[in-house]
């Protein structure tokens, strides 16, 4: 019931109020990117979604486009901007995801959306976290965002595939809530994100 029906109508609901509620932050997070970075605002990329069905993800531009001598972007840690550095410590980023919530891309909670190149390097096991919406927050990013391994990641994705509730819901939102007041976990050593996933061993 909850998870067929409830979930989904709660996402809606509570997107809405945070949108509104959050419409002065939103805006005032716009307003510095356009003055402190160059470029868009916006940043899209196709990730996969519920039955690795391919949707567009919206965030806030945290970094520039910064190429070397190759054409190639450079590295994370080197792309991402002062401001950024501070839109990403209190996860003001992924705001705008929110509307890909409304869109019902994506659900509040669930297993973080990954790169489409990622989904021809999943087992059978990894990819059953597609069984489920991909969320703004999830099991595993409250249990180490983005200083754990992949192993480890998986680990928690699939337990949250096999155990979505309410309660479990609202245990991540909680703690959601308590990792951004510290900004934890949000950088692994030696990326301003997350190592890559290159596939099983």
């Amino acid at each position: 019931m909850y998870k067929n029906f409830l979930k989904r109508i709660i996402d809606v609901i509570i997107s809405l109020i945070l949108l509104v509620s959050l419409s002065p932050l939103i805006l005032l997070t716009v307003v510095f990117l356009l003055v402190f970075n160059s470029g868009s605002v916006v940043f899209r990329q196709p990730r996969p979604g519920l039955n690795q069905n391919i949707f567009t993800l919206f965030k806030f531009k945290t970094m520039n486009d910064e190429v070397d001598e190759k054409g190639l972007l450079l590295p994370d840690d080197q792309r991402l901007t002062k401001i950024g550095k501070w839109v990403r410590k209190f996860s003001l980023d992924e705001l705008p995801q929110l509307i890909n919530v409304l869109r019902g891309d994506m659900s509040l909670v669930g297993p973080r959306p990954w790169l489409v190149e990622y989904l021809p390097l999943y087992n059978s096991f990894q990819k059953r976290r597609h069984e489920v919406r991909p969320g703004i927050t999830g099991w595993a990013q409250v249990n180490g965002r983005n200083l754990i391994n992949w192993e480890k990641r998986f680990e928690y994705d699939i337990f949250y595939v096999d155990h979505v509730s309410f309660w479990l819901d609202f245990k991540i939102v909680c703690m959601t809530i308590g990792n951004i007041l510290t900004s934890k976990g949000i950088s692994a050593n030696g990326t301003a994100t997350m190592q890559k996933f290159t596939g099983n061993e």
